[in-house]
């Protein structure tokens, strides 16, 4: 249904996307995911119309759109703020875009009545705008889209502004209208649990490029490169050497593995997922190290682990203690390989949690070492 071909966009002279290739097929939930800044929100609104890419082709069922201006566009846009008009009730607001239209007052009324049965707010129709949650203002500013009957619904970040169980709640629902319409979704988040729960496609991006395309199974088990395992869930990256076929290297140990066509002896990333790994007695035919923290999670206990100064992260229904020496048990379905990148050496431990974090601790021993070097001068 879209097709992006070779989009390049750039804002005072900083490249965001770069020679930006995208299909999108009819009927279909796509995520756009990644952090902030990678692009994602620039592609959706170069497919809405609101931004002119600098080179590329934009086409709608095979029909170049480049110089189609939004409002002519079968698309609609929810963006994170609803931009609701304050002024009408919820059912003037849902009638707006059909008047627009110079539908009958007989269809607008059939059609409002339809879209507040489907987001669940029958019996709301002339309440204010001010008198809604944010999770009811989210589900009218949906009616007001879909009542115009849009061949694709872009979606910006609509969740954001909501709590965690009302988000949750809305997943279901946007992913239950969705199914119910046959309207194909363009969703943009940098919420990984959003992107896998809800979507039949996601696309991980960083940078302006997309780093890899999938369903949200193949993305989470067979991640592409570091930043993707990285960003999609929890990962243990290491170091590794693809020793043969099957066989890879690793912290110290051969390990069997499910992969193969590395060539010999090829430098290659590990990537282990902290609920694929059982803790075991510590021996010299297991990984070993030593409990640094402990966190409860509720349905398991996060635990931090020291191995030779590399911070493993397991996740475990069993407890143990801080200062305890443990094994760490891997089978071949445990262990995905990939190919070094650009990305690799970036991500991996759990030293900290966060890039941010990260920097400002070794900004913090840059500084102590610098004020130790400068007490000895004196």
């Amino acid at each position: 249904m879209i097709s992006l071909k070779d989009i390049a966009v750039s804002f005072d002279g900083e490249q965001v996307l770069k020679s930006f290739n995208l299909d999108i097929r009819d009927g279909e939930f796509v995520t756009l995911l990644g952090p902030s800044g990678c692009g994602k929100t620039t592609v959706l609104r170069t497919i809405g119309g609101f931004i002119t890419p600098d080179s590329g082709e934009v086409f709608f069922n095979g029909k170049k759109i480049n110089d189609l201006p939004p409002h002519k566009r079968a698309v609609n846009t929810i963006f994170q703020k609803y931009a609701l008009f304050p002024h009408l009730n919820v059912y003037d607001n849902i009638a707006f875009g059909m008047r627009l239209k110079g539908k009958s007052e007989k269809e607008v009324k059939q059609t409002v009545h339809e879209m507040l049965a489907m987001v669940n707010l029958t019996g709301y129709s002339h309440r204010g705008i001010g008198q809604l949650s944010g999770g009811q203002q989210q589900r009218v500013a949906i009616a007001r889209a879909l009542a115009n009957e849009p061949k694709v619904l872009l979606l910006d970040e609509p969740l954001g502004a909501l709590d965690l169980k009302l988000r949750k709640d809305m997943q279901v629902e946007l992913k239950k209208i969705q199914q119910q319409t046959g309207i194909t979704f363009l969703f943009v988040t940098h919420d990984q649990e959003e992107a896998l729960s809800m979507s039949d496609t996601v696309v991980v991006m960083d940078g302006g490029v997309i780093q890899q395309i999938g369903t949200p199974t193949d993305i989470y088990n067979e991640p592409k490169n570091a930043f993707v395992a990285d960003f999609i869930g929890e990962s243990n990256i290491l170091d590794g050497l693809m020793l043969e076929d099957y066989t890879v290297k690793f912290a110290g140990h051969k390990f069997k593995c499910l992969d193969s066509d590395f060539g010999k002896n090829k430098p290659v990333d590990v990537v282990i997922r902290p609920e694929d790994i059982d803790v075991v007695e510590p021996d010299s035919t297991h990984i070993t190290g030593d409990v640094t923290n402990v966190t409860f999670k509720g349905v398991h206990y996060e635990i931090i682990v020291d191995v030779a100064g590399f911070k493993w992260m397991i996740q475990s229904t069993d407890c143990r203690e801080v200062g305890e020496r443990i094994g760490l048990s891997l089978g071949p379905d445990d262990i995905h390989v990939m190919e070094k990148s650009e990305y690799s050496g970036t991500f991996g431990d759990y030293s900290t949690f966060s890039d941010e974090m990260e920097e400002d601790i070794n900004a913090s021993e840059e500084a102590s070492e610098e004020e130790e070097g400068a007490a000895d001068e004196i």
